[in-house]
């Protein structure tokens, strides 16, 4: 990455950080409404969140304090709230201008849905193709496009982790309700699938490690019922699911920031390596994959020493899988490259 895309990245992420403190704040200490109500010849001060409304007593010094603090409160982190999502209006064309715009935009939208949800980072992280956004922010660098091409995204499950407990908010509507948040058009592919696919072909599929306890995990991977997405077990998945996780800031193809949680990197290029000397596994797909291993095992011998393969913290995987970031000695192959708003200015135009 060029010196000015550097530090376009770094204020875009300044910024979205503070947006994102700012709207919790904003949604943790002063959600719903405050008013007063005349009730049997009194006022009283009613607070109603979510739709139910109770009442902070009758009208006296205190509620009257208490009724002002509110009012002046919201209004202030409103304001705030309200300015910094301009901002990120304002930085989004010149983040696509200089090109460091470059998850794509459903992809982008089905991550904030999940991020909203608390289940990314906790319960599910981004793995496969879309992880290496991730890696080369870490790394500051761009990866050849032919290397991140994919329409599709992988949400690796934690079965060790209650989805319901992790997410109470939406155990109702499952993630095929997130989904559809993000794209109304999301609908499962067959009956129990794990697999959800949009109008324009882009899927997104639930994986998780093969089991070892059934019994443990039993209902920790559901959210909704039997027309939610199910998670299809996959072998080697557990090496990313025991692995150290990063969250790091990145940026949509129309300028937006958002958070990507994904496994460690060198787990990444480990598990590649692994995928690609499997005989079963398609040889088109091994050449890619052979490919993603050497380029993010360079990208981290060169641009992220702090991050050693013989590390401590890779010890929950196999001796003899990290032996083979010996083999991994390639350099990165990096370039550079060159809706309707009804939320009363509180969100940026993502």
């Amino acid at each position: 990455m060029r010196n000015e895309q550097i530090r376009q990245a770094i204020d875009a992420e300044q910024v979205f950080n503070g947006y994102r403190s700012a709207r919790s704040e904003l949604d943790a200490r002063f959600p719903g409404s405050m008013s007063w109500k005349t009730i049997a010849g009194g006022t009283y001060l009613y607070r109603k969140v979510h739709g139910v409304s109770r009442s902070l007593g009758p009208k006296s010094p205190e509620t009257e304090k208490t009724y002002e603090s509110f009012r002046n409160g919201r209004a202030r982190e409103r304001d705030l709230v309200r300015g910094l999502a301009t901002r990120l209006d304002e930085m989004a064309p010149v983040n696509r201008a200089l090109g460091i715009g470059r998850v794509p935009l459903i992809g982008a939208r089905v991550l904030r849905q999940l991020d909203g949800s608390g289940l990314l980072g906790r319960a599910i992280h981004v793995v496969g193709t879309n992880a290496l956004y991730a890696y080369e922010r870490m790394a500051g660098v761009r990866i050849d496009s032919g290397l991140v091409a994919t329409g599709d995204v992988d949400l690796l499950l934690d079965a060790r982790r209650s989805l319901k407990i992790a997410a109470p908010a939406v155990s109702s509507e499952g993630l095929l309700g997130l989904l559809r948040k993000a794209d109304t058009s999301f609908s499962l592919m067959g009956r129990r699938s794990f697999r959800a696919v949009n109008r324009d072909g882009f899927m997104v599929d639930r994986i998780k490690p093969v089991s070892g306890n059934r019994f443990a995990e039993a209902g920790h991977s559901r959210l909704g019922g039997d027309d939610d997405l199910h998670a299809v077990e996959i072998e080697g998945l557990a090496w990313l699911v025991n692995s150290p996780k990063q969250r790091v800031v990145v940026i949509d193809d129309r300028g937006y920031p958002l958070d990507m949680a994904v496994p460690d990197p060198r787990a990444f290029a480990l598990h590649k390596a692994w995928l690609a000397a499997r005989a079963d596994r398609a040889p088109a797909k091994r050449q890619r994959d052979a490919a993603q291993a050497k380029l993010v095992a360079g990208m981290v011998a060169e641009r992220l020493p702090n991050l050693r393969f013989d590390a401590d913290d890779l010890s929950a995987l196999p001796a003899a899988l990290r032996r083979a970031a010996a083999n991994l000695n390639s350099g990165p192959e990096s370039r550079s490259e060159q809706p309707d708003r009804d939320d009363g200015g509180l969100e940026p135009g993502w």
